[in-house]
């Protein structure tokens, strides 16, 4: 019997010296606020995916529950329609191989959102499988505008990437922390690129 469990032991130490280890980047955020920030932040507002985003699919039910959540922490009532105001959810997502190939994981083409820069815009569908050391990388921008339309009163993109053996490798766990970081000290200052923990 003990010279059966030498070995296992041996191999499963082997195995485990070997695993790649797991990477959380900070999350990248760059924030530009209208020329009307005091109606940020208050009224009804309305949440809408991007152009081509699929708002059916699983993955964006996450990023649209984490803006949700945050929105209504800045003192907005978040309605289902007729809102005061729309924030509306751009979501890019890629699997980045060890090689450096870099595959979209989504469906959909959106376009370009932003008022100040450009928006993200792959839709999303799939399943993040694969190699520990594969990274996916991550980029959701929201806008904020009057629904009567006219200039973004707000818009703001986040980035960050993790390995597939990361605790972030899902939407689940990777929408909160992109999203809260997002709307972290909101508005932020115009312009400014700061990077969170």
């Amino acid at each position: 019997m003990r010279n059966l469990v030498l070995p296992a032991l041996a191999a499963a130490l082997l195995v485990s010296g070997c695993a790649t280890p797991a990477y959380v980047s900070p999350v990248e955020i760059t924030r530009f606020t209208g020329d009307t920030p005091a109606v940020l932040g208050t009224g009804t507002i309305q949440i809408v995916p991007a152009p081509g985003m699929d708002a059916e699919t699983l993955e964006f039910g996450f990023y649209q529950e984490a803006v949700r959540v945050e929105l209504e922490q800045l003192g907005y009532r978040v309605v289902m329609v007729n809102g005061a105001q729309v924030a509306q959810i751009d979501v890019d997502e890629f699997v980045a191989a060890p090689a450096g190939r870099r595959s979209p994981v989504g469906v959909g083409v959106g376009g370009s959102t932003g008022t100040y820069g450009s928006g993200v815009g792959l839709g999303i569908g799939f399943n993040l499988g694969g190699q520990p050391s594969e990274r996916i990388e991550r980029a959701v921008a929201v806008s904020i505008r009057a629904a009567s339309g006219g200039q973004n009163l707000w818009e703001g993109r986040a980035s960050m990437t993790a390995t597939a053996n990361s605790d972030y490798a899902t939407a689940s766990q990777a929408a909160p922390r992109i999203v809260t970081a997002l709307f972290s000290g909101f508005p932020g200052t115009s312009g400014e690129t700061i990077a969170v923990e």
